[in-house]
């Protein structure tokens, strides 16, 4: 079953149609608590004898909180508890009721192991009420002394919709969210730490026809891949071609090739300045070089029959003439990243023409993104999710929009939301890298989409894959090497009652 990414709003949306269903509202919220205890107990067990400090605010959250309480009361966990006053909804009244049954909680000393974020909600918009700071300071300290913070559904006075962060939200070590992947967890994930999507029985609601885009799905990323047959031979592996590379940036063009070479492609041509040909042909033994044509004659000398285009790596000021003319002497399809896309910067009118009816995909980042659509970067940022379905239907192009998390979009309208990666890509020529693996791809896949979201995919695991060893002290050619081992790597099978993990990134 797809996971999907909502806002607030669309969470509730589901909640209720659930409800409307038949599945009682108190049932959904101890479903929620069930689970959040389970989410607790697999990732802090080692914790639970320090005690469990749960701070419940007065909405739902709070009744989410209240059914932790009581599961972990019954399993003889000491827990104590800070309610911020009376339950103000009758599932949250009646949680209390039955957590409290057994006789009353003790406020927490606030050196327990282990704290339980229940303040606040999804609904929660803007700086907190002035009634909640004194929680989340109290929350705030008890984290300092080290205890593990788990948040309900999102941290407290994060904005599931836009991922805004106030000051006095208290970052979690991981975050159980209910249903759905809230929008704003993907992009503070600073704030969220591990992410466990939880299943509370929405089932076919969940798919609730409002535009929420799923996240990726390793499973079907790694089916649409073509095998690697037993007779391959490089001209059925696919041949790249890869065009940037002026004089200074020949790196740009050694890390897509890398990237290529890493993700399959059997025959990878690059074409760079001439002043860059000793470099790349130093940099990368295994591909063949050519310099940049100046005329149309001279487009299939210098990029033979590719199978796939690679515009962009290192391209530098002057693009355009070189991209229209490949273009429009290729019909490959192709992927244009950074300077190929700069080239374009005002007249997305003429990117679409140059590209024509070939299969393509355009990788900008949100400066880039704006650019072309002609909006402000803070524009992009804040339409992350819908954005980019724009950029493809002005363009014709699948556009994997980059950044925390990337967003691939289709013409067709399939977005996908791909929140993987690390730090570990936080530096030049990360961009040049995924260029060169959705080159590899869309070489051999005729569905560009598919191809973006499968490098999307590859590039982030194989980051994720060097980050758990280090973020710091990384660099792009650990990335790169890593490919090998992305391409096999197969997540390990779901806890029950999980939907989705995500892994904490950063630096703990």
């Amino acid at each position: 079953m797809p996971v999907f990414v909502t806002t607030a709003q669309q969470a509730a949306a589901r909640d209720a149609a659930a409800i409307a269903a038949g599945t009682p509202s108190s049932e959904l919220m101890a479903r929620a608590g069930r689970a959040a205890t389970d989410v607790l107990l697999r990732r802090a067990k080692d914790r639970v004898q320090g005690g469990v400090a749960i701070f419940a605010g007065t909405g739902n959250n709070g009744g989410d909180a209240w059914v932790v309480a009581e599961l972990l009361r019954a399993q003889g966990v000491v827990v104590r508890v800070h309610a911020l006053g009376e339950p103000s909804t009758p599932d949250a009244r009646a949680a209390r009721d039955r957590a409290v049954h057994a006789g009353p909680f003790e406020p927490p000393h606030g050196f327990e192991a282990i704290a339980v974020d229940g303040v606040l909600g999804t609904g929660a918009r803007g700086v907190p009420r002035l009634d909640v700071i004194p929680a989340l300071q109290a929350l705030a300290q008890i984290r300092h002394r080290g205890a593990y913070v788990l948040a309900l559904d999102v941290p407290s006075g994060l904005d599931a919709s836009t991922g805004e962060v106030p000051p006095q939200c208290v970052p979690a070590d991981s975050t159980v969210t209910f249903g759905t992947v809230k929008r704003g967890l993907l992009i503070a994930r600073g704030v969220s730490g591990a992410i466990d999507v939880a299943d509370i029985g929405l089932g076919a609601h969940a798919a609730l026809a409002d535009g929420a885009p799923p996240l990726v799905d390793e499973a079907a990323v790694r089916a649409s891949i073509p095998r690697i047959t037993a007779d391959a031979h490089k001209g059925t592996r696919g041949r790249v071609a890869i065009v940037g590379g002026r004089e200074g940036m020949a790196g740009a063009t050694i890390l897509a090739a890398r990237g290529a070479l890493r993700s399959g492609a059997g025959l990878v041509r690059v074409v760079v300045a001439a002043e860059s040909l000793a470099a790349l042909q130093s940099g990368v033994p295994e591909a063949t070089g050519a310099t940049w044509p100046v005329d149309d004659a001279g487009v299939e000398g210098a990029l033979g029959n590719p199978d796939a285009l690679v515009l962009g790596p290192g391209f530098g000021a002057g693009a355009r003439p070189v991209v229209e003319r490949i273009l429009q002497n290729v019909s490959a399809p192709a992927v244009l990243d950074a300077d190929a896309l700069n080239a374009f910067t005002g007249d997305v009118v003429a990117l679409r023409a140059a590209l024509g009816v070939r299969q393509a995909v355009i990788t900008p980042h949100p400066a880039e993104c704006a650019r072309l659509a002609g909006v402000s970067t803070d524009d992009v940022l804040r339409d992350r999710f819908e954005i980019g379905l724009r950029l493809a239907s002005m363009t014709n192009a699948v556009v994997v929009l980059k950044g925390t998390p990337t967003v691939v979009s289709a013409p067709d309208g399939r977005v996908t939301v791909a929140p993987v990666g690390s730090p570990v890509l936080a530096t030049g020529g990360s961009g040049d890298v995924l260029a060169g693996i959705t080159g590899a791809l869309l070489a051999v896949m005729s569905d560009a989409h598919d191809a973006a979201l499968a490098a999307v995919w590859a590039h982030g695991t194989a980051a994720e894959l060097v980050a758990r060893t280090a973020v710091r002290g990384s660099a792009l050619t650990d990335v790169v090497d890593a490919l090998r081992d992305a391409w096999s790597h197969v997540s390990a099978p779901l806890p029950d009652g999980l939907l989705a993990m995500l892994p904490a990134v950063g630096e703990q």
